[in-house]
């Protein structure tokens, strides 16, 4: 019977090394830096790249660490019943003309889903509505704005009775945006749907991998975490 073969590694033609690449991939997603911010960064402790090697090296292997977290995440929050998600949308600008990107925020503020979309109507809430439903379950409760296509689309969803709206009930999905703004500003906009599709993907998972909640804990605790966190994103990405 022959032997299983191991998975052929994702840095195979790659002459860097694996801690190199993990190390550019966090530094560029996680933190508001520019490629060429990432380049100089790197520059001071001894090595040498060129900024499009940066962008390489994002699109590439990007994707392929964000999915890890975000298998791991899905799989051991996915039983749990009592979320309470919260909706938005924000504006982002390709080109001069807006499109929209839609946000599931749940009740710790963790982003769980991404989809960009050209239009804010009942069928892209819809598209939106159930691909988050399909990868992470069914809330307990679903908090929105004002806007008519949720309302539209969780009817033909079967699930109305479960959305909020309230003046300030939905500030957690609020907040949640400014991370990617911070983001958005520093890679001095966006210019593709695609390369804005990926890039609020892979940033959301990231993100939420190091999220900590710094303010509501003492530093040994966030320490301790903090170490989890980048010894967890080690494995993953290896």
């Amino acid at each position: 019977m022959p032997r299983p073969r191991k998975p052929a590694s994702p840095f195979r033609y790659f002459n860097s090394s694996p801690e190199v690449i993990r190390l550019v991939v966090l530094m560029y997603v996680r933190f508001p830096l520019s490629l060429r911010n990432v380049e100089d960064l790197l520059f001071e402790r001894g090595i040498d790249i060129c900024h499009e090697t940066v962008r390489l090296w994002w699109n590439r292997f990007g994707p392929l660490f964000a999915g890890e977290v975000r298998r791991k995440r899905v799989s051991h929050m996915r039983g749990f019943r009592h979320w309470r998600w919260h909706l938005d949308e924000m504006y982002v600008k390709l080109n001069g003309e807006m499109v929209y990107l839609w946000r599931a925020v749940d009740h710790e503020g963790e982003v769980l889903e991404s989809y960009v979309t050209k239009t804010r109507d009942k069928a892209a809430a819809l598209t939106f509505m159930k691909k988050a439903l399909k990868r992470h379950g069914s809330p307990e409760a679903i908090t929105t704005d004002g806007l008519r296509s949720y309302r539209a689309a969780m009817n033909d969803l079967g699930n109305a009775e479960k959305q909020e709206v309230g003046r300030w009930a939905n500030n957690r999905v609020e907040n949640s945006h400014l991370p990617f703004r911070r983001r958005e500003r520093a890679m001095l906009r966006f210019r593709q749907m695609k390369t804005l599709q990926k890039f609020a993907s892979v940033h959301a998972n990231v993100h939420n991998h190091f999220s900590l909640e710094r303010h509501l804990t003492d530093r040994q605790t966030y320490r301790e975490r903090r170490s989890a966190a980048l010894a967890e994103w080690q494995v993953l990405a290896s």
